[in-house]
């Protein structure tokens, strides 16, 4: 009976002891390499600039209001009251007129993606990487995706655009762009493998590591693009995605039209949507000499972060 009742004792004791507390330092994380701190500090500062000239823009743009508004009320302050009716009838009617052409361009612009959707290029947005971006990074490619519908829907041939891999963060991110809700896509929370089971032969996954060339657009094809902003840090990812599902890959033709004059309608459209960095030994595409820079670092920051393929060492 002792021996039991010390036996509890000790039982109880240990019970109420804490557990032993891991002393030893944790495991370190392995330092970035001096081209991965060049970049990552590059990347930084283009952050920092980017939100001080968002903010200015901001500034200027409410200082801009401001001034308009000061114009508005001194020139009714000065006029006769016949002057000062007029002038009000008169900017309502253009407020009118512009609502009007609004209301019009919105109307033929669902037209157009009403008939892109019955007959249209399918492409699809692959966003299933999330777990693998930051929320920066996640927050770019949303902004990238946003220019992408603006761009599509003011298209006299539009395609019909798809989402898939819609969850999680990127979910939330989206949901928070005004109107999304309203946008004239399909949104897909399943990957595109599963929402287009029955179309799998006509699946196309547009990737840089592609060996086939597209040379053209076959209309019965849903061409797949990685939606993906990594910094170059995830190679050969989207190939070895679509590989894995058993699907076609292919490659826009970038670094043979880029370089050919002839290619004309292929030059103008890479050089719309390819950033000035991307582009080395290139020649600028007709009257874009003066402005190529200004423009393309703009489209910089709106460009869809695509696998594509381009020349070496870029």
């Amino acid at each position: 009976m002792a021996a039991a009742t010390e036996n509890d004792d000790n039982g109880v004791d240990n019970h109420l002891k804490p557990a032993p507390v891991n002393l030893s330092p944790p495991a370190e994380q392995k330092p970035l390499s001096k081209n991965a701190q060049k970049k990552q500090l590059k990347q930084q500062r283009y952050e920092a600039k980017k939100a001080k000239k968002k903010a200015q823009e901001k500034e200027h743009k409410r200082k801009e209001g401001e001034r308009k508004h000061k114009e508005w009320e001194e020139t009714l302050a000065n006029a006769t009251e016949e002057e000062r009716l007029k002038l009000i009838e008169s900017r309502k009617s253009l407020r009118k007129e512009r609502m009007d052409k609004r209301s019009e361009e919105k109307e033929k612009k669902m037209e157009r993606l009403t008939r892109a959707k019955e007959i249209g290029q399918n492409v699809v947005v692959d966003v299933d990487f999330a777990h693998l971006m930051s929320e920066s990074e996640i927050s770019s490619l949303v902004q990238q995706i946003m220019y992408c519908y603006a761009v599509n829907g003011r298209s006299t041939s539009p395609c019909h655009l798809w989402l898939t891999g819609v969850k999680g963060e990127m979910s939330r991110q989206l949901d928070k762009l005004p109107g999304f809700e309203k946008w004239f896509i399909e949104k897909e929370s399943r990957c595109y493998i599963e929402a287009m089971a029955d179309r799998k032969e006509s699946l196309v996954y547009l990737t840089a590591d592609s060996e086939t060339v597209l040379d053209e657009l076959d209309p019965k094809s849903i061409y797949i693009i990685g939606g993906l902003v990594d910094r170059n840090r995830f190679k050969g990812i989207t190939m070895n995605k679509a590989q894995k599902q058993g699907i076609k890959t292919a490659k826009l033709p970038i670094g043979e039209y880029m370089k050919m004059s002839s290619s004309q309608l292929w030059k103008t459209s890479f050089f719309t949507v390819i950033p000035q960095r991307k582009r080395t030994g290139v020649d600028p595409i007709d009257g874009d000499e003066d402005n190529s820079v200004e423009k393309h670092d703009l489209l910089e920051r709106k460009e869809l972060c695509v696998e594509v393929p381009l020349e070496s060492g870029s």
